[in-house]
């Protein structure tokens, strides 16, 4: 019997992909902004968790969803088709760099590849979704940038590592940061993740710091503020 993981409003079967719903990807679909966004970009969608995500938050736009992995896109197509947000709601089984129109998006999110260590995971599915030689940050914000609009914003969860270098690279292609939450697991540990929000203007960056856990399964008040809608327990 397959076993769905469930949130409030949708559920996400993950049985034929080998990347399972976690922490990073519910933090970027519940963070990112969705204010006077009428078109998506889900650059990698996994199993189409943020897509859903997104399509709760924002009752009227349009959702186009990428994913390169087979298994992953039929599961994400599955889940698409099972949610009540159906109708609004696309994918395509290609990578970013094939990927061709002439529409510009209002949000693009992605939780990107991040590995960068030499061994890929023995799984080769897995090691395909995380491992950053399938989509380097230097391809990933050029066609960002390429498919923005003007005024539009993408957002991204990175590692807290890699924070520096990423706005780098951005502003290769004149994105600027314009609100950044550094993530840790609780007090004592060090900050692990951070979320990123760019835009075309230059303007006086947001900065903030969210802490995941008082405790072992004792979350913080922002934290339950963030991804109350969406966890059944929260």
């Amino acid at each position: 019997m397959r076993k769905p993981f469930r949130f409030k409003q949708f559920e996400i079967l993950q049985d034929k992909t080998a990347m399972k719903v976690g922490t990073d990807g519910v933090l970027l679909g519940a963070w990112t902004c969705y204010e006077n966004v009428k078109s998506v970009l889900d650059i990698g969608t996994g199993t189409g968790l943020i897509s859903l995500m997104i399509a709760q938050r924002n009752s009227s736009a349009t959702i186009l969803s990428l994913e390169i992995e087979k298994n992953a896109f039929d599961q994400a197509l599955e889940n698409f088709e099972n949610s009540i947000w159906k109708k609004r709601l696309e994918i395509k089984n290609t990578a970013l760099q094939d990927f061709k129109t002439k529409k510009k998006f209002d949000l693009i999110i992605s939780n990107p590849p991040f590995y960068t260590t030499t061994f890929k995971n023995e799984d080769e599915k897995r090691a395909l979704a995380r491992h950053s030689e399938s989509l380097p940050y230097s391809v990933l914000l050029k066609n960002c940038a390429e498919l923005l609009s003007e005024n539009g914003i993408c957002s991204f969860i990175i590692p807290y590592s890699e924070e520096t270098n990423f706005i780098k690279i951005a502003k290769n292609y004149k994105l600027y940061p314009k609100r950044i939450t550094q993530v840790k697991g609780n007090k004592k540990t060090p900050l692990k993740r951070s979320l990123l929000e760019f835009s075309f203007q230059e303007l006086k960056i947001e900065i903030s710091e969210l802490i995941i856990e008082i405790e072992r399964h004792k979350y913080t008040e922002d934290y339950i503020n963030i991804v109350k809608d969406f966890y059944l327990k929260m």
